[in-house]
């Protein structure tokens, strides 16, 4: 009973206290966040390509590579290998044909279509000799690999919109309509793999997923789409490898 009292008397001293202030300040603040992986040992980062499919619109492999490697030169402490990409595909399919004792084809991109034509590539992540071989050529760096899926996607669902309407006298409303209607748009899954260049061995890896839908008489380009959608997840790769601030505020009342 004594504690509720107290409660009580705590919470409208808080009350009276708010309404006595009549000034109040929002002070920015800055909250670090440490990063999910320790990259110290390293000085260097290669982000060696990706195995990629979905669409032909977008080359989710150069685009992901280029966008990657930009945003660490600017928010990474480590220095960004500059190379072409790295033959995954080729390297995955030789890995899949010695694993078969070379009786079967080597499949082709234009085949990954969805995540389980994906799968035998990912057998390549895996590959510790290749992967400790580039780590010498390329003095040891953190390598980032993975996959991209970048798929386009359609989807039936209900949509709220603002509405004129007039009544009898000609008075003005605007209501909101439900509307059952059409959606196209994309869908991007990216795995980022995380790989040790001194001993070839995976680190850590992060699958991603991210989907954007547009009404069906909008055109947007794929490659704009790719790029709405990377931006949502450049954070949180970001915050893998360093460490990163979230902005905010906080109301001082005087």
């Amino acid at each position: 009973m004594t504690a509720r009292l107290a409660r009580t008397v705590s919470s409208a001293a808080l009350v009276l206290l708010t309404a006595a202030c009549t000034n109040y300040y929002e002070i920015p603040i800055e909250t670090p966040i440490r990063p999910k992986l320790d990259v110290s040992a390293f000085q260097r980062v290669l982000v060696a390509g990706f195995v990629s499919g979905g669409t032909d619109d977008v080359d989710a492999n150069l685009e992901t590579t280029r966008l990657l490697r930009s945003q660490l030169r600017t928010k990474s402490e480590l220095r960004v290998i500059d190379t072409d990409v790295l033959p995954l595909m080729d390297v995955a399919n030789e890995s899949n044909s010695q694993a078969s004792g070379g009786s079967s084809p080597a499949p082709t991109q234009a085949l990954i279509k969805d995540e389980k034509d994906l799968e035998p590539y990912e057998r390549v992540f895996a590959n510790v000799e290749y992967w400790k071989k580039v780590g010498e050529e390329y003095q040891q760096p953190l390598i980032v690999t993975g996959t991209v899926m970048f798929t386009p996607h359609q989807r039936n669902s209900i949509v709220q919109r603002e509405e004129e309407v007039y009544d009898s006298f000609g008075r003005r409303r605007v209501v909101p309509v439900r509307t059952y209607m059409e959606r196209k748009g994309y869908i991007l899954r990216p795995k980022f793999v995380f790989i040790d260049g001194r001993s070839g061995t995976v680190m850590h890896s992060e699958n991603f997923r991210e989907e954007i839908l547009y009404n069906a008489n909008q055109t947007t380009p794929a490659l704009s789409s790719y790029f709405e959608l990377m931006d949502r997840l450049i954070p949180s790769f970001l915050s893998t490898l360093s460490s990163q601030k979230i902005k905010g505020t906080r109301i001082l009342l005087q």
